[in-house]
C-alpha cells in the first residue's frame, strides 16, 4: 500500500448543497432540518430522497430541478432504472390497519406528470406493492437492489436484518408479479449478525445470480434454478455501505484489513489497504474508497488502479454518507448535504503529468490498461524509446521503438541506429518490421546487408528459408535476389527465386553467375508451358549457345503435342502451342541449329499454322551461299515478310547483282550442295501439284534464288507460276542453248497450254546473239513454221540483225511459206470465183421473181402428202399446202420458214456485236493475222457503206445493211 505511487488523475470540479431552495419548502419544514435517507442517479439526475418522504431531483452541477412528496413519512431506499425513466422508491406512509405495515414500495414514471395542485406535478405512479405480508413477515429493511429485466419485468431483492431476501418479480404495474423468500442467516440471538448488508446481481447470458453478504457470511444463490440453490462463498462478511459490484460483475468486499473479490466460484484476490472501509464503490476500472483513519479519525477519498499499482488520487473529506456516478463523474454526498464532484483528466493530461517525471513505464501501462487508441500508445513507447536511447540503452530503446511498428515511421528508428552503428540492434528491428508484413524494398536490402556484412549465415537462412516467408510475402523478392546475388549468396538468391516462382531470376543465378547449363535445362523442363517458353525466349541464346542439343529437344517438346500432354488432352489444338517462329530469335549466331529444330519440327508436324514462315526461313538456311543467320525474312515476333511489291523491286535488283560466290574448301562445298538440294525439295514437296498457292513466300524464294545464283530453284518457281519468259531468260543469260531450245519445246507447246510466242522471243534471241548458231535457228525456224507464229517477212527482219548467218539457213523455210502462200492464194482465188457465180444466180432468180410469172405444178401437199385439192396455198419457194394443214399460219412456207428465221436471228447478232467495240479489238489483237478479222467482219456486213457513202466500222455508230435475203 504505501508502495504505490500516487498521481493526481482526477480533479475536483465543484461542490454544491444536496437541499431545496427555501420558496419550494412544504409544510414550514426548514431545509437544514431535512435528513437525506437515501441517493441514487441516472438518466442525466441526482435523486434523494429525505426522512420527510420528499425526493428531489438535481441537474448537472447539482441543481434543483423539482420534488414531490411519494411517501407520507420517510423515503428510505430508492433507485433510478436506466433502461426505463422510472423511480422505485420503498418509504413509509400512514398506517391503515395495526395489522397492516406502513412500508410499501411504489414505481412512479417519470416521463408521466400529473398536477399535483395548482402550482405542482409529481410523476404518475404506476404500481403499489405492500411488502410484508403473513408469508413474508415484516423486519427491519437493510439492502435494496433492483435488477431491469426485459421491460416491463422487474426484479427486485430486498435485505432484511433477519437475515432473509424478499424477491419480487414482474410488472408491478399490472399487479402481475410472484414473490419468493431466499434464507442468507438465521441467528436468532443477534440480528446483526445476520443482517443482509449488500446485495449484487450478476448475469451471465441466460443464467442469473445474487450475491448477498452478512456481517458473517458471503452467500451466492443461483436464481434460475427452481428453488433456488445457496452457494456459501466465505465465512466473513462485512458492514453495510462496503459492498460494491466491479464492471466485471464481481462482487467487492470492504473490511479494515483488505478489500476482497468475490467470483462465483469463491474469493478471488484480496488488497491490503488498512483502514476501516466507510464506504466502497467502483468507477470505470477504478476502486473507490473511503478510509477512516481510527488514530485521526479523518477520512480519506482513495481511487486506486489495481492494474497498474498506484493511487489515482487521494483528498481528505468529511464524512461521507453516499457515493454516486453520474455525468462521467464521481459524485460524494457529505454529511451535511454537501456534494463535491470529483472527474477524470483526460488522457494528455495525464501522459504529461508521467512524462515530466520520466515514468514512461507508468504511462505505458496507463495507455494499455485504458484502452487507448494503437496511435496515442505508440507515442508513448517513442518517447520511452527516446529516453531510453538518450541514456544509450539501445536494447532497450529497440524494445520500444519495437513495439511502434506499425505506427512509428521506420526511417525514423533506422537513422538513429545508423548513425549510432548499431547493426545488431537495426537487424532486430527490420527482422520485426518484416514479420508484420511492414518492410519496403529499401527495408529488405538494408537487412539483407546486415546479415552479409555480419557474415550471420544461420540468421539468413532463417530469414530466407523460413516456411512462412515467401507464402507471407514478408519481404520483396526481387531485392532479396538482388542482395544476395551482390553479397555472392547464390545459393540464397536461388532458394528465393523458386520459391516465389520467379522463374527469369533463378535462371538468370543459374546460366549468367554459376554457367550451370544442364540444371537450367532440366528447371526449364519441369515448369508449365508458357512459363518454360517465356524463359527459353529470355534466355535461350546462352543455351543454344552452350548446349544445343538439349535446348533444340525442349523447344520440339514446347511446340509438339508431346511437350503439353501432361496438362492437356490429346485433342490440343495446334494453334494453342507455341510456334517455332517465337523462337527464331535464340539462333541469331547459330543457323546450323536453327536449321537443326525447324527440320526435326517439320518433320514432326505437317500442318503448322506456321508453316509459311518455318518454310520461308528453311528456304534461306539451305539457299543462302554462306550459312548465316536469316536477314531477308525479317524475323520479328512471329515473322514480318516483304510484300509482293517490294519483293519484285528486289528481284530486279538482285538480277543485277546476284552471283555465286567461291567456296572456301571442299568442306564447305559440300554443304552447300547438300543444302542447295534440300531447298530445292522443299521448294517442290511445299507446292503440292493439286494447290494453287505454295507453302511458302514465292516472292522471298525467287529473291533468294538470285541473291544466290540458285538456278535450278529458280527455274522451278517461274515454271510453277508460269512465268515462261523468265524462264527462257535463264538460259539465256547461261547462253545454254540446247537447254533454251528443250526448254521452249516444253513450254511453248500451245496445244498443251503452253506459250508459243516464247519461239518468237528465241528467235530474236538468236538474231541478237552476233555469233554463228544455223543449227539452232533451223531448229526453231521449224516450230514457228509448224505454229504459224511469225510472218517470214518478221522472221527475215529478225534474223537480218545477226551478221554471222547466211541466206542459206533461210532458204528453205523461205521456199517452203512461198508455196504455201501460192497455194493458199489458189484456193482463195478458186473460192471468189465460186462465190461469184453463186451471187449472179442469186441475183437472176431475184429478178425472174420479180417480173416472170411462176408455175406451181404440185399436186400434193408438201404437210400431209396427199392429193392437193382446193383451198391450196403455194408459197414462192415452190412448195403447196391444204388450207387447213397450215392453221392458223398462212404467211410464211413452214418448211422454209425454221431456216429462214435462223438467218435472221444471225443478222441480228451480227448487227449486236458491231455495237462491242471492245470485243472487234480484242479478236484483232489477239488474232495472229488481224486483217483477216476485219475482212470477216466486212464479209458478214457488219462493217457496209452507208448513205453518204463513206465506210462505217463499230465506231462508226449503227450500221445498216445493203444485202438482202
Amino acid at each position: 500500500m504505501y508502495q504505490w505511487r500516487k498521481f493526481e488523475f482526477f480533479e475536483e470540479k465543484y461542490g454544491a448543497k444536496c437541499a431545496v431552495p427555501e420558496n419550494d419548502e412544504d409544510d414550514g419544514v426548514v431545509a437544514a432540518e431535512r435528513k437525506i435517507e437515501c441517493c441514487s442517479s441516472g438518466r442525466g439526475k441526482l435523486v434523494t430522497g429525505f426522512d420527510d418522504g420528499v425526493v428531489c431531483f438535481f441537474d448537472r452541477g447539482l441543481k434543483f430541478n423539482y420534488s414531490f412528496q411519494p411517501h407520507s413519512s420517510s423515503v428510505l431506499f430508492l433507485q433510478q432504472l436506466k433502461q426505463r425513466n422510472f423511480l422505485v422508491t420503498i418509504g413509509e406512509d400512514e398506517q391503515l390497519t395495526p395489522q397492516q405495515s406502513a412500508l410499501c414500495l411504489k414505481v412512479f414514471d417519470l416521463d408521466k406528470m400529473q398536477p399535483e395542485s395548482s402550482s405542482t406535478t409529481s410523476p404518475d405512479c404506476v404500481g403499489i406493492l405492500r411488502i410484508f405480508t403473513n408469508q413474508f413477515p415484516e423486519a427491519k429493511i437493510t439492502s435494496f437492489l433492483v435488477l431491469e429485466e426485459v421491460p416491463p419485468i422487474l426484479l427486485i431483492a430486498i435485505g432484511l436484518d433477519s437475515g432473509s431476501i424478499y424477491c419480487i418479480k414482474g410488472d408491478i404495474a399490472r399487479e402481475r408479479i410472484t414473490r419468493s423468500k431466499l434464507q442468507v442467516e438465521n441467528n436468532h440471538l443477534d440480528k446483526t449478525l445476520s443482517a443482509v448488508t449488500g446485495l449484487g446481481f450478476k448475469v451471465d447470458g441466460q443464467s442469473l445470480q445474487l450475491f448477498a453478504v452478512t456481517p458473517c457470511s458471503v452467500s451466492l444463490f443461483s436464481l434460475h434454478d427452481q428453488p433456488p440453490r445457496r452457494q456459501t462463498l466465505d465465512q466473513i462478511g462485512s458492514g453495510v455501505n462496503s459492498v460494491a459490484m466491479s464492471d466485471r460483475s464481481e462482487l467487492v468486499i470492504g473490511r479494515p484489513e483488505a478489500v476482497y473479490f468475490y467470483e462465483v466460484d469463491g474469493r478471488g484476490p484480496c488488497w491490503a489497504f488498512e483502514g476501516e472501509k466507510k464506504l466502497l464503490g467502483w468507477f470505470r476500472g477504478y476502486l473507490l474508497c473511503v478510509i477512516a483513519d481510527q488514530r485521526t479519525g479523518k477520512h480519506t477519498f482513495n481511487i486506486y488502479d489495481l492494474k497498474n499499482r498506484l493511487i489515482a488520487h487521494s483528498a481528505l473529506v468529511k464524512e461521507v454518507s453516499y457515493m454516486l456516478y453520474e455525468w462521467g463523474n464521481i459524485i460524494l454526498v457529505m454529511n451535511d448535504k454537501s456534494a463535491l464532484c470529483i472527474g477524470e483528466k483526460d488522457m494528455e493530461s495525464k501522459l504529461d503529468m508521467l512524462f515530466k517525471k520520466n515514468l514512461y513505464t507508468v504511462a505505458i501501462n496507463l495507455v494499455q490498461t485504458q484502452q487507448a487508441d494503437a496511435a496515442a500508445t505508440a507515442e508513448v513507447l517513442r518517447k520511452y524509446g527516446d529516453h531510453l536511447y538518450s541514456k544509450q540503452d539501445y536494447d532497450e530503446a529497440m524494445a520500444q521503438y519495437i513495439h511502434t511498428i506499425g505506427h512509428l515511421e521506420p526511417s525514423y528508428v533506422i537513422q538513429k541506429f545508423l548513425d549510432a552503428q548499431r547493426i545488431y540492434n537495426l537487424t532486430n528491428y527490420l527482422e520485426k518490421l518484416h514479420e508484420k508484413g511492414l518492410a519496403s524494398k529499401d527495408h529488405t536490402t538494408l537487412l539483407l546487408n546486415c546479415y552479409t556484412k555480419l557474415k550471420d549465415v544461420k540468421k539468413l537462412n532463417l530469414f530466407i528459408k523460413s516456411d512462412d516467408s515467401i507464402g507471407e510475402l514478408k519481404f520483396d523478392v526481387e531485392t532479396a535476389i538482388r542482395v544476395c546475388r551482390a553479397a555472392n549468396y547464390h545459393e540464397h538468391a536461388m532458394y528465393v527465386a523458386r520459391k516465389a516462382g520467379r522463374h527469369e531470376w533463378y535462371l538468370k543465378i543459374l546460366l549468367e553467375d554459376l554457367g550451370s547449363y544442364e540444371e537450367a535445362l532440366e528447371y526449364i523442363s519441369s515448369l508449365e508451358s508458357s512459363q518454360a517458353g517465356m524463359t527459353i525466349k529470355e534466355y535461350g541464346k546462352i543455351l543454344i549457345e552452350h548446349k544445343p542439343v538439349e535446348t533444340i529437344q525442349i523447344l520440339i517438346r514446347l511446340c509438339t503435342e508431346d511437350g503439353n500432354k501432361r496438362g492437356r488432352s490429346n485433342g490440343v489444338y495446334m494453334s494453342m502451342l507455341p510456334s517455332p517462329v517465337d523462337f527464331l530469335s535464340i539462333f541469331i549466331h547459330h543457323p546450323q541449329s536453327l536449321m537443326d529444330f525447324l527440320e526435326k519440327y517439320t518433320n514432326k508436324v505437317k500442318d503448322s499454322p506456321a508453316q509459311v514462315e518455318i518454310h520461308n526461313t528453311l528456304l534461306e538456311l539451305y539457299i543462302s551461299n554462306e550459312l548465316n543467320f536469316p536477314s531477308m525474312s525479317q524475323v520479328n515476333d512471329g515473322g514480318n515478310y516483304l510484300n509482293g511489291a517490294s519483293a519484285k523491286t528486289m528481284i530486279l535488283s538482285a538480277q543485277s547483282n546476284g552471283n555465286i560466290g567461291d567456296h572456301k574448301s571442299s568442306e564447305q562445298g559440300k554443304d552447300h550442295l547438300e543444302r542447295r538440294e534440300k531447298g530445292l525439295r522443299l521448294l517442290k514437296s511445299a507446292w503440292p501439284q493439286e494447290t494453287e498457292h505454295p507453302q511458302y513466300d514465292v516472292d522471298l524464294s525467287i529473291i533468294l534464288c538470285e541473291m544466290n545464283a540458285f538456278k535450278d530453284g529458280l527455274l522451278y518457281l517461274y515454271e510453277k507460276m508460269k512465268l515462261y519468259k523468265e524462264v527462257i531468260a535463264c538460259y539465256m543469260q547461261a547462253h545454254d542453248h540446247e537447254g533454251l531450245i528443250a526448254c521452249c519445246k516444253r513450254l511453248g507447246d500451245s496445244v498443251k497450254g503452253g506459250d508459243s510466242s516464247l519461239w518468237a522471243d528465241v528467235l530474236k534471241y538468236f538474231g541478237e546473239l552476233g555469233e554463228d548458231c544455223s543449227k539452232e535457228v533451223k531448229e526453231v525456224l521449224t516450230y514457228i513454221e509448224r505454229d504459224d507464229i511469225l510472218p517470214p517477212m518478221i522472221v527475215l527482219q529478225t534474223l537480218s540483225r545477226n551478221p554471222c548467218l547466211t541466206l542459206s539457213v533461210l532458204k528453205d523455210y523461205i521456199a517452203r511459206k512461198l508455196e504455201r502462200e501460192s497455194k493458199m492464194i489458189e484456193e482463195d482465188r478458186q473460192a471468189i470465183e465460186k462465190y461469184q457465180e453463186d451471187t449472179l444466180a442469186m441475183r437472176k432468180e431475184i429478178q425472174d421473181l420479180r417480173t416472170n410469172a411462176r408455175i406451181f405444178q404440185l399436186s400434193k401437199c408438201t404437210a400431209c402428202t396427199f392429193t392437193l385439192d382446193l383451198p391450196a396455198v403455194h408459197f414462192m419457194c415452190m412448195h403447196s399446202f391444204h388450207l387447213r394443214c397450215l392453221g392458223d399460219n398462212e404467211k410464211e412456207c413452214p418448211e422454209c420458214a425454221p431456216e429462214y428465221r435462223s438467218v435472221l436471228e444471225m443478222k441480228r447478232n451480227l448487227e449486236q456485236n458491231s455495237k462491242d467495240q471492245d470485243r472487234f479489238f480484242q479478236q484483232v489483237k489477239s488474232s495472229k493475222d488481224g486483217f483477216s478479222v476485219i475482212a470477216e467482219y466486212f464479209g458478214k456486213g457488219i462493217i457496209s457503206k452507208i448513205s453518204n457513202g463513206s465506210t462505217s466500222g463499230p465506231r462508226s455508230g449503227t450500221a445498216s445493211s445493203t444485202s438482202g435475203f
